[in-house]
């Protein structure tokens, strides 16, 4: 695990290079960490220009913004900063005072996504694509709909990072989720469960799509939207009923086929913003209609984004406090179960140490006693004739062997205590108080 101020002391200590062969990966690969993690690097020329005194300063680390890792694995995962305290940033300034210039061009979100999703798994003519990757910016469309879903996604990202607020894919530490995404232009009066089975084939992106407003994230989908129309099957695939041209009738042909209702992309879109943290319920959607598109109300939806950021924050704060609630109810019930799985471990060391001691008192008495008669058979055997006296002490000899050398003292030994059976829970907590 390297941490970010220990990657800036690296780079700045040694080419790039042999920081490189240090972690046993290529250059560029440290380059993309560096990068990853906002540590600035040396630019090409630097130690010749360090050998000779003209290098520049070097640079201080840039201050963490949220979301950013603060440390990287050589098994390629990097670890984020603990979710910092939320902060609502303030209003943001009037337009002519506002200082920070618009940002345009391709955002690095989209920049290769339309490949990934046009090399995808196969889907049939008005699907929704399914791409290979899983890890990319959360956009689901069909084939005739990715260019323009892109656009606007592209659209909407540059508006909100002209505004100031970062637009990325979640890191895996942030452990943010996704809910379930209807996709129906027409949706249900009644909402499923978003943990309810509704297998439809959708993409699912591995990571969310998030926009930080401050330190508050938000989730960020876009959709195509589908819609429920009339198909008639024609050799070999469905086409709508609208596009069917039914053929001249003939004596000789007749046109098989049939008609079914289905849901299939409809052009349309609409941009799903929703709270990614576990627990917390909050969302609100804008969607296109046949005449006004969702690119026109981009600044619309920064705006209400921003307007979100105390209701979303109230939210987090109290499923926070709900969450700590529940982990004390659930501490507590874990003592609970510790007091009463220990009560009665000590009911049965009791019961089993009385019950071993009674067995062992049992032993002892029927070893002495045997120890008694085969004395008393060896007494009276010394009043015998020799014939007899020899014959009873050789099936005496037998019957030693027989029942064995046993001591009464070893049934005593291997008796337990009841606290040598099993440590209560008091005694434990006073013993590692002493220690």
């Amino acid at each position: 695990m390297v941490s970010r101020e220990e990657l800036h002391e690296l780079v700045w200590s040694m080419p790039m290079v042999k920081v490189a062969e240090k972690f046993k990966v290529s250059g560029s690969y440290m380059a993309r960490v560096c990068a990853n993690l906002n540590v600035p690097r040396p630019e090409r020329g630097y130690w010749a220009k360090l050998a000779v005194g003209k290098a520049p300063d070097r640079p201080s680390l840039p201050e963490l913004r949220p979301g950013d890792p603060i440390s990287w694995c050589q098994d390629g995962e990097s670890q984020s900063s603990p979710r910092p305290r939320l902060i609502v940033p303030p209003p943001p300034l009037p337009p002519r005072k506002q200082l920070l210039p618009p940002v345009t061009g391709v955002h690095g979100l989209i920049r290769d996504a339309k490949g990934h999703y046009e090399a995808g798994y196969k889907v049939d003519e008005g699907q929704h694509l399914r791409p290979y990757k899983r890890l990319l910016v959360d956009v689901t469309a069909s084939s005739a709909g990715l260019d323009k879903a892109l656009g606007f996604a592209n659209d909407l990202f540059n508006a909100l990072e002209s505004a100031g607020y970062r637009v990325l894919i979640s890191s895996t530490a942030e452990d943010f989720t996704r809910p379930r995404i209807d996709e129906h232009e027409q949706l249900p009066k009644v909402q499923r469960n978003e943990h309810s089975y509704d297998y439809n084939h959708l993409w699912w992106p591995q990571r969310p799509t998030v926009v930080y407003v401050g330190s508050v994230a938000f989730g960020l989908a876009v959709i195509e939207m589908s819609e429920l129309v009339e198909l008639r099957y024609v050799n070999g695939k469905y086409i709508r009923e609208s596009d069917y041209k039914p053929p001249k009738t003939s004596a000789r042909f007749v046109d098989h086929s049939w008609t079914a209702r289905r849901d299939i992309p409809c052009g349309r879109l609409r941009l799903f913003v929703y709270a990614p943290y576990r627990g917390v319920s909050w969302s609100i959607s804008f969607q296109e209609s046949k005449d006004r598109t969702l690119t026109t109300d981009i600044r619309k939806m920064v705006k209400s984004i921003e307007n979100s950021s105390e209701v979303l924050l109230e939210k987090v704060k109290e499923e926070e406090r709900q969450a700590e609630l529940r982990r004390q109810e659930w501490a507590a019930q874990q003592e609970r179960w510790r007091q009463d799985q220990d009560r009665r471990r000590v009911a049965e060391s009791i019961k089993e140490s009385r019950e071993e001691l009674a067995k062992a008192t049992e032993d002892w008495a029927r070893v002495v006693s045997l120890e008694q008669f085969f004395a008393g058979v060896q007494s009276r055997a010394q009043d015998l004739p020799e014939e007899q006296r020899q014959e009873v002490l050789k099936r005496l000899a037998l019957a030693r062997e027989f029942v064995g050398t046993q001591d009464p003292l070893d049934f005593f030994r291997s008796w337990k205590t009841p606290v040598e059976r099993y440590l209560p829970l008091s005694m434990q907590k006073a013993a590692a108080t002493q220690d």
